[in-house]
């Protein structure tokens, strides 16, 4: 089997930054911001009453719909009542003595510009197994020019896979 390797700017083209373009605008919606929050405060499952509640004016069925097309643009997993990270290759360090497992690289790395603050990410390569360590603040990496994202597509339910 052969992979074949190219840089960011190889890969982008008008169908990718139409689907970039959308799940860009998803990841700006209330409902999705609140996730986020709730799941790095609370470090557990988190329910959709737990999301609704943070969202004054929105109902739960409102939230649960809004959950629902997260999950089909493949920016949430979404599982009945809750969804959750569960203990992973991806730990988030948020400098205070929290962690949080990421579901993948790509969400891992999307912490810190969402939440506006800086982050460690620990993980382990998925070729060698050694540790990797990459800081990131809200407008990028603070350091790892060696390290590179791989993005494939799991042939199961078409959902996006990546790793450091």
């Amino acid at each position: 089997m052969t992979f074949e390797i190219k840089s960011a700017d190889e890969l982008v083209g008008p169908e990718l930054e139409a689907r970039w373009t959308s799940r860009r605008a998803a990841r700006e919606d209330a409902v999705f911001a609140a996730v986020i929050r709730v799941f790095v405060e609370a470090g557990a499952p988190v329910s959709v009453d737990d999301v609704a509640r943070r969202l004054r004016g929105r109902t739960v069925t409102d939230v649960r719909a809004a959950l629902e097309r997260l999950d089909a643009d493949d920016l949430i997993v979404l599982e009945g009542d809750p969804f959750s990270a569960t203990p992973n290759a991806f730990a988030v360090d948020f400098g205070d003595g929290r962690a949080r497992y990421a579901c993948c690289a790509i969400d891992a790395l999307g912490l810190a510009p969402m939440l506006g603050r800086r982050v460690g990410i620990r993980a382990r390569c998925h070729d060698c197994d050694e540790p990797l360590a990459l800081d990131i603040g809200p407008t990028g990496p603070a350091g790892g020019e060696e390290m590179l994202v791989w993005v494939g597509r799991r042939a199961e339910g078409g959902r996006v896979c990546t790793s450091l």
